[in-house]
């Protein structure tokens, strides 16, 4: 028998201290819902979207366009 641990949905989002570190989990950064539109040009990657996870790290966001540490 196996131990799955299974997630609250009250579980905080996960925080991390710099933009290297989020891409590591979000290759694409963190977009804060599916309408933004990223103005700093091509990107390798779609953005992994959730508010919650954006409002931890909107400082990451510098170019002010709805997603955090996009790539």
């Amino acid at each position: 028998m196996l131990a799955i641990p299974i997630q609250s949905v009250d579980a905080a989002p996960a925080k991390f201290k710099n933009c290297t570190e989020l891409n590591k989990t979000y290759p694409g950064g963190v977009a804060k819902d599916s309408k933004v539109k990223n103005k700093g040009g091509k990107t390798k990657h779609k953005p992994f979207v959730s508010a919650e996870i954006y409002k931890s790290h909107i400082k990451m966001d510098r170019d002010k366009d709805g997603i955090a540490c996009e790539k």
